[in-house]
């Protein structure tokens, strides 16, 4: 059946907002516009209400991190090598996380699920939308949908200190990282051998076959790094090796914004208020996507769950609107912007003919605090309802 939301407050996000209609059919935006019919439809009286794109976090753990029950179901980092390319967080994600229903009670229909940052390379990324279903590939958008790795603390504590094995410092995890893409791209070479005998491939690698799809560019390299040092460094490997590389939290990337705009790298940055639990997290600023808006960096929020509960998007955008970001720029780091990162634009990201109909109605406008999210639709299927 076709749903017809009538007279709502539409943030396309792509372009200007108005007050007017948007049609759904087959789980796609058919039609958007004023005084639009359809006969047959579901008609939904949104007067009065916020109407915007289901919100995207590009960088985050819900899933893994399960909540309420305890250290033994956090599968989120396996913490056995330095080096795990070939696990997937779909062989990990539970779809009966108690925080999904609270992230749909937040306008969040659509996550980018990464393994934490414990190894230099930690495994596979995944899209997933928060579809009613406990099937899980059935939430899955793509997969492997991203390569994460991790620079700074993290590695070096777990290694270093924990395991007193290399990596220990911040030397010896880009050492790690340059000498898996050495062995990858050895690989590729040995695979273009065999091909041009004209014999099968037979020797395969799974630690090294996902790294060869970051090298061909199919998909990128998320790389954690906090400091500008180990934001240089990634930049660096991504350069040495060729790779597509988005930096995940990027907290002092505001320090060589500049740099960061003129080798087109894109950023996920957040959480930006919180406790500065470490070294690298002390000159973290409220300003930061201000910043990165004002010089045009391609930057999108996380609110790296669980850290932040993705049900507090809106809160974390309040903050930065509060000292100085522009609430256009602010509403595309969960929309548009996280879209293009994840390169799903042409589906979700904003309210036009065409994409999916992923769509969260508000009582208010998200950045007021007493605002409520009332219905959510994800594919045109009402997945959350506050009643």
């Amino acid at each position: 059946m076709s749903i017809l939301l009538k007279n709502g407050s539409i943030y396309p996000i792509t372009s200007k907002p108005f007050t007017g209609d948007i049609l759904v059919s087959k789980g796609k935006i058919e039609s958007i516009g004023v005084d639009l019919k359809c006969e047959g439809a579901e008609v939904i009286d949104v007067s009065g209400k916020y109407i915007l794109p289901g919100f995207i976090d590009a960088h985050s753990h819900i899933g893994l991190f399960e909540e309420g029950v305890g250290g033994y179901y956090q599968d989120g980092n396996e913490m056995t090598d330095p080096l795990t390319p070939d696990v997937s967080v779909v062989d990990a994600f539970s779809p009966q996380d108690a925080a999904i229903k609270r992230a749909l009670s937040g306008g969040v229909t659509t996550v980018m699920v990464v393994p934490g940052s414990a190894n230099p390379i930690g495994g596979q990324g995944a899209i997933f939308k928060f579809k009613n279903t406990m099937i899980v590939d059935d939430m899955v958008v793509r997969a492997p949908a991203g390569l994460k790795m991790a620079t700074g603390e993290n590695p070096k504590r777990v290694y270093g200190e924990g395991f007193k094995k290399t990596p220990g410092t911040r030397l010896g995890t880009a050492a790690v990282i340059r000498g898996y893409f050495q062995k990858v791209q050895g690989y590729m070479e040995k695979k273009a051998l065999v091909a041009k005998e004209g014999k099968p491939f037979t020797d395969i690698d799974p630690k090294l076959e996902i790294g060869e799809k970051v090298l061909r560019k199919e998909i990128p390299a998320r790389i954690h790094a906090h400091r500008l040092d180990d934001i240089l460094t990634a930049v660096r490997l991504s350069k040495e090796f060729d790779f597509k590389l988005v930096i995940e939290h990027a907290t002092e990337g505001y320090k060589i914004v500049d740099y960061l705009k003129e080798n087109n790298v894109p950023v996920v940055i957040g959480p930006i208020f919180g406790f500065r639990t470490k070294l690298e997290l002390k000159d973290m600023t409220y300003d930061s996507p201000r910043i990165m808006n004002e010089k045009g960096v391609l930057a999108a929020f996380m609110c790296d769950h669980p850290v932040i509960p993705l049900e507090s998007t809106n809160i974390q955008l309040g903050v930065a609107l509060r000292y100085g970001s522009k609430e256009e720029d602010l509403l595309k780091m969960v929309t548009i912007n996280p879209a293009k990162i994840l390169e799903i634009d042409d589906r979700v990201g904003s309210l036009e003919v065409g994409k999916d109909a992923d769509i969260a109605v508000w009582s208010g406008h998200p950045f007021q605090f007493s605002s409520r999210v009332e219905m959510v639709f994800i594919e045109g299927e009402e997945v959350y309802n506050s009643k």
